[in-house]
């Protein structure tokens, strides 16, 4: 009798020279310059993918300085303007007792964010690294980065809310500030940043 193993190939879809579409998600053979599901481009791994995603990381470090540093909202209250940061508008929510709004922004700007640039250096450190990686945990990591990814971006929808829904004449308006531009730019920056990653590398790095 056969070994039920005996009929599955070993080895990585690479090896066995299958390339894996990153939109379909459909094995083709790698000498094909298009995937044969949805027609996309493939590529046994993606081009410069270290050096794409460590691009936007950095320039994405960039941007949320001012992110920080500049107001992310004003707010004009009887003719005065009070301009209020990402810390500042943590504070100011929770001097309000509004302690779940505080600590959402406080996680969504400032504790996500972080976490995530420093999961994807990390990342990218261990597939250039010459020490072995347990590749597993990185491939979980990775998913997770890219799962809390788009949660980053309720602080902006929070501005947005309070500027469509606070406009009472001239008594209080608020208005976007610098801030907020540049972390939406931080955001999709990231965003792209998980995306250009490769995480076949991880695997790749391990077999070796």
């Amino acid at each position: 009798m056969h070994n039920s193993t005996d009929m599955f190939p070993k080895g990585t879809a690479a090896e066995q020279g299958l390339a894996n579409c990153k939109v379909c998600h459909h094995l083709t053979d790698s000498r094909l310059s298009r995937c044969s599901g949805c027609g996309e481009k493939i590529s046994l791994r993606t081009p410069n993918s270290i050096q794409k995603t460590l691009a936007l990381l950095v320039t994405s470090i960039f941007f949320y300085i001012p992110a920080n540093v500049f107001p992310i909202m004003k707010t004009q209250v009887l003719g005065s303007e009070v301009q209020s940061s990402i810390i500042s508008g943590v504070i100011l929510f929770f001097d309000e007792g509004a302690y779940f709004v505080a600590s959402v922004i406080f996680f969504a700007s400032i504790i996500i964010p972080i976490t995530k640039m420093i999961a994807i250096y990390w990342l990218c450190y261990n597939v250039m690294s010459k020490k072995s990686i347990k590749k597993k945990e990185l491939t979980k990591l990775y998913a997770l980065t890219e799962f809390i990814g788009k949660w980053s971006m309720i602080d902006v929808f929070v501005v947005a809310i309070l500027v469509a829904l606070i406009q009472v004449g001239n008594l209080m308006v608020i208005n976007p500030g610098l801030a907020a531009v540049s972390f939406a730019v931080v955001v999709i920056l990231t965003m792209f940043s998980a995306q250009c990653f490769d995480a076949r590398l991880l695997w790749d790095k391990a077999e070796k």
